[in-house]
């Protein structure tokens, strides 16, 4: 749900539009919450398999895989001997609806990236290349700092609790980003007429001088 304060980067849109307002929407913000929790247990449970383990994710996935072929196999030929009910394993299938909705998503990201990724390439947006530029440097940081696997187990839980923690302190966390913000101007402004000055007092003397 929007709030009716001033929302930040003077947005229109509430978190959960900007999401998608689907079922990735819903997942994300804990409006499905068995699913979003169910994920948040399997992620952290395989987080802490893995980092016990020898385990690869390819070849636990291919035995986890190859226990539930087998045991489903062996009970649907045992069911058909013994005329007993087979497995009850329920008919998957996305819906048309999903998909184009996941693929519309991906559709708009990928052409903002893309424009975004135009525009710096072409010098048309300094301020742009330099918060990409902030943001590759932070990531290469942090990838000193730990491995792949551990990176994307982060990501998993990172995206399924700041969403949701930011729409329900909306309010509060705009007004604070909006403060801070307006600090680092006044302290940018300040300095630049700093150094502004001493570079003119500088260019003034060697002018004297010479």
């Amino acid at each position: 749900m929007t709030s009716s304060h001033g929302l930040l980067f003077n947005r229109q849109s509430s978190v959960h539009q900007i999401l998608g307002a689907g079922l990735f929407a819903d997942v994300i913000l804990w409006r499905q919450k068995n699913v979003t929790l169910m994920i948040l247990i399997l992620t952290l449970a395989s987080w802490l398999m893995f980092e016990r383990s020898n385990y690869t994710l390819l070849s636990y996935v291919s035995n986890v895989l190859l226990l539930l072929l087998t045991i489903l196999f062996l009970w649907a030929k045992s069911a058909q001997l013994l005329n007993r009910p087979t497995p009850p394993i329920p008919h998957l299938q996305l819906s048309e609806e999903t998909i184009n909705e996941a693929a519309t998503l991906i559709h708009e990201r990928i052409n903002t990236m893309l424009s975004a990724s135009y525009d710096i390439a072409l010098g048309k947006d300094p301020k742009m290349f330099a918060r990409v530029a902030a943001y590759l440097v932070l990531i290469s940081i942090i990838g000193s700092l730990t491995d792949f696997r551990t990176l994307c187990y982060t990501g998993v839980v990172a995206v399924l609790t700041v969403p949701v923690a930011y729409e329900r302190h909306e309010e509060h966390v705009d007004s604070s980003i909006k403060t801070g913000n307006m600090k680092l101007k006044q302290l940018y402004r300040r300095v630049d007429e700093e150094c502004i000055k001493k570079v003119r007092k500088w260019i003034l003397e060697k002018y004297k001088l010479s």
